[in-house]
C-alpha cells in the first residue's frame, strides 16, 4: 500500500470524500448509482475519517483545542477560568446534540453497500473494511464515555439522525458490540511494523481494544462500589452483582490479552537511544514519527495545509494556563520513593529543586520546564532560554503562566517552519503508542490480582522506567500512605500502577477520563483547587520586584491560597472568590453529559435523561 499523509483537512459531503497526498488530487469518485464499485471508491470514503475519528493535536490560550491543551479539564492543568464540569456549573442548556450519530450513519451506509464491490476479499478490500468497523466503534467509544448508555445502530437511517426510534442498551451491551467491532476490524486489517503508513493497521486495533475493555472493567468496578446503595447509578444496573464481576473479569483479560498480542509481536520498543534527559520529551516535539519503534499511529502536521498552535501559544512559557502541583507532586524521586510532608515542602521553599532531574523522576523536566531550557529554535534572535515563570505575563495576549510550572511537553524547541503564525505548527499527534499497550497491561493485571501478578507488573513497566533512568517498581516503596495522598487507601498494585500512568501520559487530554472511570471526583476533584507552586515561603518572591500585585483591594495579577501574613502561600490560577470551596463536581451526575431535551421529545418516551439531570 502506497504511503499516504492523511493529514490534510478533508473537506466532504456524504457522497464524496478525499484524502490527499501532499502534491496529489484525490484518487477516484463516487458513485452515485452504484457505489463502491471499486477499492479506490471504497478508500475515498473511508479516508474521509482519518479526520474526525482521531484526536486533533492543538492548543488555544488557555487550554483546550486538541491534545497538548486537554488536559485543562482535569487536575493536572488549570486555566484562568475554572472549568464549568468540575465545578459543577454544567447545566442542561449546555447539551449537545449527539454529532456522532450521523458519522456512524455514514459508515453504516458504506458496511452495508460494499458487499458488490468486484475486488471483495482482496486484500485492500479487507483493510478497507477493517477501517469503517475500527471508526464505527471509535465513534460508539467515545459517545459511552460522554453518554453511558446508547442506541445501537448498525443499519442505515434517515438523514435525520435523531429520530431512530430505538431504545437506549445497557453499557455492556454497547461495550460489547464495540469490541465486536474492533475483534472484526483487528482480523481484516494487515499487520504493520511502524507507522509510516499514516494507516490503521492490526495493532492499534488492539490498542484500542485494551483501552475500551479496561475503562469500562474500571468504570464497573469503581462506580459499582460507590453507587450500589443509591439512586443515581452509573456502571450497568442491568446486571446482578455476581453477572457484573464476571463481565468485569471479563473486559479485564480481554484488554491484558489484547496487550500480549502486542507485546509478543516484538515489533514495537519504548524510544530509547539512553539519553534519559531528552528521550521521553523528544517523543512529542517531533514532526516525523514514522520511524520511532514506539509510535503506533499518528497524525502528521505540515504546518502549511494542516497545522496547530501549540507551539505558538506555550514557547515563551505562558499560554494563560498552568501546570497543577498536584501533578508535580505525583513525581517520585530519583530513587524512586513518594514525596511529602517536610521532604516535599523543602524542595517547593527554593524554586525550582522540586523540578531538578537530578532529584525527581527525569520525566518531570521532561514535562514541565526547568530553568535555563530553551523553548524557541536557536535561529530565532530570542530564542527564549526559561529562567522564572512569566507570572504577570509577558506583554503577548497569552503569555502569562498562571501556577509557576511551565508546560514544556509538545513543544517544537527545533522547529523549522512558522511556529508563531496560528495553525502553523507541526507538533505530532500521537494516536496510540507502545507505552499506552503497556501502561493498560499493568493495570489490568493490578485490578486483576496485583498481589498474584506483581512480578509480571514489574516487567512490563520495566522499560518505561528505565528510559526515565528510573529503579525498577518496588510495591512497597512507592506505596504512598501520606495522609493528604488520594489515593492513600488502594492497593498498592493499583496505586501504583495509576501514578505511572499519571505521570508517563501526563498533558496528553487522558487523565480526566481516567478519573471518570475510576470513579475518583471525590478524591481528586471535589473540594480541591487548582493549586500551583509556593510563593510565600519560597525564593520566588525575590525574583519579580514590582510586577505582581496581590493582595490588594483590586487590580491583582497573582492570586494566593490564604491570608495576607500566613508563612506558605501557593499560587492560584483564579481569584480565591471564583471557587472558595474548589471544585464542586456534582457526582450523582456529573460523571456523563446530559441528553438534549429536544432528543429526548423527539424519542417519544424511548430514552430517559441521565442521572441526575
Amino acid at each position: 500500500m502506497k504511503k499516504i499523509n492523511i493529514l490534510l483537512a478533508v473537506a466532504f459531503s456524504f457522497g464524496l470524500a478525499g484524502c490527499y497526498d501532499l502534491d496529489k488530487m484525490p484518487e477516484g469518485v463516487l458513485s452515485t448509482t452504484n457505489p463502491f464499485q471499486s477499492v479506490g471508491e471504497i478508500r475515498n470514503y473511508v479516508d474521509r475519517y482519518y479526520e474526525s475519528g482521531l484526536m486533533e493535536q492543538g492548543f488555544m490560550a488557555g487550554g483546550g483545542g486538541g491534545i497538548a491543551g486537554q488536559d485543562y479539564d482535569s487536575d493536572n492543568m488549570t486555566s484562568m477560568t475554572a472549568d464549568t464540569r468540575l465545578m459543577g456549573q454544567t447545566s442542561l442548556s449546555n447539551a449537545v446534540a449527539i454529532q456522532n450519530y450521523t458519522y456512524v450513519r455514514d459508515i453504516n451506509y458504506l458496511l452495508n453497500n460494499i458487499e458488490s464491490c468486484p475486488e471483495k476479499g482482496s486484500a485492500e478490500y479487507n483493510q478497507l473494511k477493517g477501517e469503517a468497523l475500527y471508526f464505527r466503534a471509535w465513534y460508539y467509544y467515545r459517545m459511552l464515555i460522554n453518554y453511558g448508555e446508547l442506541a445501537w445502530v448498525d443499519k442505515p437511517l434517515e438523514p435525520n439522525m435523531e429520530v431512530m426510534m430505538l431504545p437506549r442498551e445497557s453499557r455492556t451491551f454497547i461495550v460489547d458490540k464495540i469490541l465486536e467491532d474492533l475483534g472484526n476490524a483487528r482480523d481484516l486489517m494487515g499487520e504493520q511494523g511502524n507507522s509510516a503508513s499514516m494507516r490503521l493497521h492490526r495493532d492499534v486495533a488492539r490498542a484500542l481494544i485494551s483501552e475500551v475493555a479496561l475503562f469500562e472493567a474500571t468504570w464497573e468496578r469503581y462506580h459499582y462500589a460507590k453507587e450500589k446503595s443509591k439512586s443515581e447509578k452509573f456502571y450497568d444496573y442491568t446486571l446482578s452483582e455476581s453477572e457484573l464481576n464476571a463481565k468485569i473479569e471479563s473486559y479485564l483479560e480481554t484488554a491484558i490479552t489484547a496487550c500480549q498480542q502486542v507485546e509478543s509481536r516484538n515489533v514495537w520498543k519504548i524510544y530509547n537511544t539512553g539519553d534519559i534527559q531528552n528521550d521521553y520529551r523528544k517523543l512529542f516535539d517531533t514532526q516525523d514519527l514514522t520511524t520511532n519503534p514506539e509510535i503506533l499511529w499518528f497524525k502528521m502536521y505540515d504546518g502549511d495545509k494542516v497545522g496547530n498552535s501549540v507551539t505558538r501559544y506555550l514557547n515563551t512559557g505562558g499560554g494563560n494556563i498552568g501546570i497543577c502541583a498536584s501533578l508535580v507532586d505525583d513525581y517520585l524521586s530519583k530513587d524512586g520513593r513518594p514525596l511529602y510532608g517536610e521532604e516535599l515542602l523543602n524542595l517547593k521553599k527554593n524554586y525550582p529543586d522540586e523540578l531538578n532531574p537530578e532529584k525527581r523522576d527525569s520525566r518531570l523536566s521532561q514535562t514541565i520546564a526547568f530553568p535555563g531550557q530553551r523553548m524557541k529554535p536557536e535561529r530565532d534572535a530570542n530564542p527564549y532560554i526559561f529562567q522564572w515563570p512569566s507570572l504577570a505575563g509577558d506583554g503577548t495576549a497569552f503569555g502569562t503562566n498562571l501556577t509557576g510550572y511551565v508546560m514544556l511537553k509538545h513543544v517544537q524547541i527545533d522547529c523549522e517552519g512558522d511556529y508563531i503564525s496560528e495553525y502553523k505548527g507541526t507538533t505530532p499527534a500521537i494516536q496510540f503508542r507502545y507505552a499506552d499497550i503497556l501502561l493498560n497491561h499493568a493495570e489490568a493485571l493490578a485490578e486483576q490480582n496485583g498481589s498474584a501478578n506483581a512480578n509480571e507488573i514489574i516487567r512490563v513497566l520495566q522499560p518505561l522506567r528505565d528510559r526515565a533512568g528510573m529503579p525498577a517498581v518496588d510495591f512497597d516503596r512507592e506505596y504512598n500512605t501520606d495522609a493528604s495522598y488520594p489515593f492513600k487507601d488502594l492497593d498498592k498494585y493499583v496505586q501504583v500502577v495509576r501514578r505511572e500512568r499519571r505521570v508517563e501520559t501526563a498533558l496528553e487530554g487522558k487523565r480526566f477520563k481516567d478519573i471518570l472511570r475510576w470513579a475518583a471526583a471525590e478524591e481528586l476533584i471535589i473540594g480541591k483547587s487548582p493549586t500551583g507552586a509556593l510563593f510565600i515561603g519560597s525564593n520566588l518572591p525575590q525574583h519579580y520586584g514590582n510586577e505582581l500585585k496581590y493582595d490588594q483591594a483590586s487590580d491583582n495579577n497573582l492570586f494566593l491560597t490564604g491570608n495576607k501574613g500566613d508563612a506558605l502561600r501557593y499560587i492560584l490560577p483564579v481569584p480565591p472568590s471564583s471557587m472558595p470551596q474548589g471544585w464542586q463536581f456534582k457526582p450523582n451526575r456529573d460523571y456523563l453529559q446530559p441528553i438534549q431535551e429536544r432528543m429526548l421529545n423527539l424519542m417519544d418516551g424511548l430514552w430517559k435523561q441521565n442521572p441526575g439531570w
